[in-house]
């Protein structure tokens, strides 16, 4: 460690969030005087770490309402309507608009799209007969920080619905700033496109760090999360931030979820002692302490009792779901060992009906570690999840196969030599039983190979330390090093993409690009060690824990841009039919 580089100091991302707020206040007074503001149910969270009530209230909003399916509206004479630009978003907005045309009422009426307005929006209020009755502004509310070192685009829905290109953004926008009069001073030094299916099989993993727990079980929405009676010991839920401000989620949220328990114990030890020095002080020291550090320590004892409440929650339920084992069925998967067995493990937790959503989750890993099910595999079962969770979710495996989750092997995929040599000399039946025997046993996956190529299980007789961590492969209890964070320490160890054209090849052949960028010679060397990484529908608490460890390791600060944070769960949510 004696050669490691501090990490360089990141821009200051807060200023995001500064514009976004001076745009949606001067469109707000675009519509001057008292107007009521309805908001689609999604932007309420972003909305509040932009500008929250009393700040809205400041600039005439007199009432906030939630854009939903039943009827409100609102008391104001001019109604403002704050949307993404959805269908029904938009035919919302006309019902509302519709019934006062209805009661012969006038009234303003304003749509903000965010962040853009498309033509089918224009299209649809046609369509409805209001075109002329509204006014349309756009906010341009692209990024928002979530912490010192995220930003999300907070666009769950992208996963599934969007592709972009934007390779080709990137490379008009560097050109554009490459030929500017004087330049500006370049603050990141490298940056990475991700696009998820370049790893799907990370995100359908259980999470074990700290953050990623936290996720999966009370579920982070932008940025900060509710804890119930269960966590609070009270009547009430708290609603938590949680980002580097909470000096004692900042500690923890990285960590193996094994070590949390021992770090918390010993906060509360420090703080006892911070509290104890009250012993024996005069009036002066009195009046300095509670004047200077009381406050601080009690709102860290106020987040401590939160983080062990939240803690102690979430072993209860990994407890009784048979959380070892699961992680034991999963390793299992990912290293390629008794798959059989596996097999078996995802129809018995199919059969038991513990939970669709994780009994598609095994289904999803299991085919894409395996490069597909086959067919005997994949028809048994679909079968069986469909006699256990309904016939509804038959659109379901038609959405996870077109987006490359649930796979089935297609005839003549997994024919090996030995097999075409052996259908010489026995029958057409004993053929079929004999590629079902050779089609788990002689199989190549993409992901098997990718695995063996860049190392992603990692080999060792020795116990794998969690305290003290050797690699990435912590945030996966020491069992596999995420592929998407792989790459990037490959590329970065490279200081190009030489050398990984076998990976990309397996990667379907999906390119890498590298921009070179013309640098004087007062290019910044603190410069080049901040990283931009880019997740196209959506990155795991998992795959930040893991670079930010890489980052530590190597002297690299990391920002983490992508367009919503996201698990299995939020995934396959995206994709179910029912």
């Amino acid at each position: 460690m004696a050669g490691r580089l501090d990490a360089p100091e990141l821009p200051d991302f807060d200023i995001l969030k500064r514009l976004a707020r001076d745009q949606l206040i001067y469109l707000l007074e675009q519509l001057p005087g008292k107007k009521d503001l309805f908001i689609e149910a999604d932007l309420m969270s972003p909305l509040d770490r932009i500008a929250n009530v009393s700040i809205l209230k400041q600039h005439d909003v007199e009432k906030l309402y939630k854009l939903e399916n039943k009827m409100v509206q609102g008391v104001s004479d001019q109604l403002c309507f704050l949307v993404r630009p959805r269908i029904a978003s938009v035919k919302h907005v006309a019902e509302i608009v519709n019934a006062d045309k209805a009661s012969a009422r006038l009234r303003k009426y304003k749509i903000i799209f965010t962040p853009q307005k498309f033509f089918m929006c224009e299209t649809v209020l046609e369509e409805e007969g209001i075109f002329g009755d509204v006014t349309f502004d756009e906010w341009a509310f692209y990024l928002l920080p979530l912490d010192d070192d995220i930003i999300s685009m907070e666009l769950p829905e992208f996963f599934r619905d969007y592709f972009l290109m934007t390779y080709e953004l990137w490379k008009e926008m560097v050109e554009d700033s490459e030929n500017e009069i004087k330049p500006r001073q370049a603050e990141i030094g490298r940056v990475f496109f991700l696009d998820r299916d370049v790893d799907y099989v990370t995100p359908m993993c259980s999470q074990v760090v700290y953050e990623g727990l936290v996720d999966d079980v009370f579920r982070i929405k932008c940025g900060s999360v509710d804890f119930g009676s269960e966590v609070t010991s009270s009547n009430k839920s708290v609603k938590v931030l949680l980002n580097s401000q909470d000096k004692v989620f900042k500690e923890i949220r990285n960590e193996h979820f094994s070590n949390v328990f021992g770090f918390l114990s010993q906060k509360a030890r420090r703080l006892q002692t911070q509290y104890d020095k009250r012993q024996g002080m005069d009036i002066k020291q009195m009046k300095d302490f509670v004047s200077q550090e009381l406050k601080n320590l009690k709102q860290e004892h106020r987040l401590l009792s939160l983080h062990i409440g939240a803690c102690e929650s979430i072993m209860k339920k990994k407890t009784k779901q048979d959380f070892q084992e699961l992680l034991k069925s999963e390793h299992a998967l990912l290293e390629g060992f008794e798959i059989r067995e596996s097999t078996s493990c995802v129809e018995e937790h199919i059969n038991r009906q513990i939970s669709p959503l994780e009994s598609l989750r095994l289904m999803c890993l299991l085919s894409l570690t395996e490069n597909g099910l086959i067919s005997k595999d994949y028809r048994s079962l679909k079968t069986q999840y469909l006699q256990s969770y309904g016939y509804d979710h038959i659109l379901t495996f038609a959405n996870l196969k077109q987006i490359g989750l649930l796979t089935e092997q297609q005839p003549g995929e997994t024919l090996t030599a030995v097999e075409s040599t052996m259908g010489k000399l026995v029958t057409d039946k004993a053929v079929g039983k004999l590629t079902d025997a050779f089609s788990s046993l002689a199989r190549k996956s993409h992901f098997r190979a990718l695995s063996k190529r860049l190392n992603l299980i990692p080999r060792t007789e020795e116990e794998y330390d969690l305290k003290v961590p050797r690699d990435m492969a912590y945030v996966f209890s020491g069992a596999y090093i995420p592929l998407s964070c792989k790459i990037i320490e490959q590329v970065l160890e490279r200081d190009s993409w030489t050398g990984m054209e076998e990976v990309s090849r397996l990667l379907n052949n999906n390119e890498f690009i590298t921009i070179e960028r013309s640098m004087d010679a007062g290019y910044s060397c603190n410069v080049q060690r901040v990283i931009l990484v880019v997740f196209l529908g959506g990155c795991t608490f998992s795959e930040i824990a893991a670079l930010r460890f890489l980052g530590k390791e190597k002297g690299f600060k990391f920002v983490f841009v992508t367009t919503a944070i996201t698990n299995s769960f939020r995934m396959l949510e995206s994709l179910l039919e029912s």
